[in-house]
Parts: C-alpha cells; structure tokens; sequence
C-alpha cells in the first residue's frame, strides 16, 4: 500500500480513535498521542490541532491538574456532543469496515 493511502486512512479514522480512547476516560494530550503512535503510528503533530479542533467543536472540554513533574496538565474528557458523535462514527465504521471486509472476502 502506498504510504499517502496509508496516511489518508489513519487521518480518516484518528478522530474515532481519539473519541474512544476518551470514552475510556479522561486522558493529556501526550499520553492520547503516545497510544497512538503506539497503536496505529500517528505523530504528535497530527494531534494536537485535532484536540484543538475537538474542543471548538464541541466534542471535548478540558481541566488543569497539577503535576509533580511539571507544570499543570491539560486533561481532555468527552462531552455529551462527543459521547454522541463516538456513538454515531462507530456505528458507522462498524457498516463501512464490513462493507470493506465482504468485498475484499470476494476477491480473487
């Protein structure tokens, strides 16, 4: 696979991404971007503006807690809009990756 369709796919899914690490509880911006580097090789770059991008939407908030290794922490947790949304873009992934999976089954 071209890295390019394998850039566009990752920016297409790292918001659900974002959304269900969040669904699991509030998380920093360094630590949502260390689990997905981890996970699916996405940089810091990428997040930040979409965290910022999150929150002028509405699908985020975010609450300062002091840190013993630093300055305060920027801590993001869902919203009711980010609840729903999460809800929304799974379903839709769930339809749209077994549309994926039934044609590739069929291929030859």
């Amino acid at each position: 696979m071209s890295e390019t369709i394998q850039v566009q796919l990752k920016k297409g899914v790292l918001e659900l991404c974002v959304l269900a690490l969040l669904s699991r509880g509030d998380a920093y911006a360094y630590e949502i971007a260390s689990r997905l580097t981890k996970g699916i090789d996405m940089g810091e770059g990428t997040i930040y503006p979409l965290m910022r991008r999150m929150q002028s939407d509405g699908l985020v908030e975010t609450y300062l807690v002091e840190s013993s290794a630093g300055p305060p922490r920027k801590y993001y947790k869902l919203t009711d809009a980010g609840r729903t949304s999460f809800a929304a873009q799974q379903a839709e992934w769930a339809a749209f990756s077994q549309a994926v999976n039934d044609i590739l089954g069929g291929a030859q």
